[in-house]
């Protein structure tokens, strides 16, 4: 049976991972991304447009399925070769994430919905992420020609 996950990552990373349809987490190690199983629904969760950003984003950003059976590690620099999971994105609009606080049973205090989005990459209950990926497909459903699409493949 599939598991669900939210991935906390800034949003300029989410799109370089749709790009590249994959997924990093806890700063490129593959500790996290070893619970991933292939057919597990991932949601991103995007606090800011890019790290250090200091207007805040709040929004879910991007929508797929793990698509491989374990991580890869890639050489993105002499020093840095982080681990990867393989994703497979769906076409979604990003949607923010304080109309949804009220069905999400991850978030046991409204007041500090932040905290779970603090642990990077986390499991969330089927319901929870049934609704994160409602609220995004139906916007893509909804959205007009002007909407970023996101998962959709580039212009």
């Amino acid at each position: 049976m599939p598991r669900h996950w939210i991935n906390t990552i800034s949003h300029d990373h989410v799109l370089l991972g749709v790009e590249g349809g994959f997924t990093q987490a806890g700063h490129g190690t593959d500790t996290r991304l070893r619970r991933l199983a292939r057919g597990d629904g991932i949601a991103f969760y995007s606090p800011r447009e890019s790290i250090g950003a200091a207007r805040p984003l709040q929004r879910f950003t991007a929508l797929g399925v793990v698509a491989d059976d374990e991580p890869y590690r890639v050489e993105v620099g002499p020093d840095l070769h982080p681990w990867r999971r393989r994703v497979e994105f769906e076409r979604v609009v990003a949607v923010p994430v304080r109309p949804l606080l009220p069905v999400l049973g991850f978030v046991d205090d409204e007041e500090h919905w932040g905290l779970p989005f603090r642990r990077g990459l986390f499991e969330v209950p089927a319901g929870d992420f049934a609704a994160v990926a409602g609220a995004m497909r139906d916007a893509a459903w909804a959205a007009d020609e002007s909407a970023r699409v996101i998962g959709s493949p580039p212009p």
